[in-house]
């Protein structure tokens, strides 16, 4: 291979690593110098990921052997490869920070005692995880492997049962809500573009006048399309927009109001409990982190 054709290819840093009987969670630094399109074959274990600096807008995962070439669909802030799959991800450039964690199939199936069923319907839904419990787990890993304390590998072997738990919880919400009463794709699409055009929060009222359905058809619907609240589905891209603001170099105070929060402090409560970190902090990681990047390919 040429220098110059190395010098375009997507690079990972281990910045961080803790491994336990049945999980291994890794803090990365991705650099991504071109758009990309590349395979993702993880083998036998879940592979669990969770962005810490905002994924680029444009990043899309596919299951090219059960879906085709052209099909493709928004990656979230947290998605999951089950065993044996490839995923595929399309992506633009930039730079980012995951927290990474596989687990073995075999410790998620003990623990929920069965099989998941891995068709198109979990397939989907698995690319976007919305749920609060998996965030939680997820920010309590990461502090586990940047700081790790006393009994630290222990304590990742417990939070890795909790975590395929809820895996296997979520899973099983997939399977057992209805097949119908999703909210069709033009609304869905609606919501998205409400979200990205303005930061403040909308309310249920107004996103149900914006589909033409009753606030009630309208979180039900939700539920079915995304399984997730409505509710932790925006609270989610609003933060995924601060992250963007804050990496660009806007002020607290600029991000809190520009979101519609009454004061810098209440967004920076809201910031943390989402985030698991002050926005300030927050900054100051990512700052380090892309420090160490251009350090690197220099």
């Amino acid at each position: 291979m040429q220098a110059s054709e190395a010098a375009h290819l997507p690079t990972m840093i281990v910045d961080a690593e803790l491994s336990a009987p049945g999980i291994c969670a890794q803090i990365v630094r991705f650099d991504i110098p071109e758009p990309t399109d590349t395979r993702h074959a993880l083998g036998e274990g879940y592979h669990v990921n969770m962005c810490l600096t905002p994924r680029p807008l444009e990043s899309r995962g596919g299951y090219r052997e059960r879906w085709g070439p052209h099909r493709f669909e928004r990656l979230g802030d947290i998605f999951a490869i089950p065993p044996g799959e490839s995923l595929y991800i399309r992506g633009g450039r930039g730079r980012q920070a995951s927290l990474v964690c596989t687990i073995d199939a075999a410790m998620v199936h003990e623990f929920i005692g069965q099989m998941l069923n891995w068709d198109d319907a979990h397939l989907a839904a698995a690319l976007d995880i919305a749920s609060a419990q998996v965030r939680a787990l997820l920010f309590r890993i990461t502090a586990e492997v940047r700081h790790p304390g006393l009994a630290s590998r222990r304590m990742l072997e417990l939070l890795g049962g909790e975590l395929s738990i809820e895996l296997g919880r979520y899973g099983l919400e997939v399977s057992e809500r209805p097949m119908t009463g999703g909210l069709s794709g033009w609304r869905l699409r609606l919501i998205e573009e409400r979200l990205a055009g303005d930061l403040a929060a909308p309310s249920l009222q107004e996103l149900a006048d914006l589909c033409s359905l009753s606030v009630r058809q309208l979180t039900r619907g939700f539920r079915v399309s995304r399984a997730c609240s409505i509710g932790d589905y925006i609270e989610q891209r609003r933060m995924e927009a601060a992250k963007r603001m804050l990496m660009d170099g806007d002020s607290v105070k600029t991000v809190a109001f520009a979101m519609g929060f009454s004061s810098p402090s209440s967004f920076t409560f809201a910031f943390r409990r989402a985030v698991g970190a002050s926005p300030s902090t927050f900054r100051q990681r990512q700052g380090r982190a892309l420090g160490s990047m251009h350090s690197v390919a220099a």
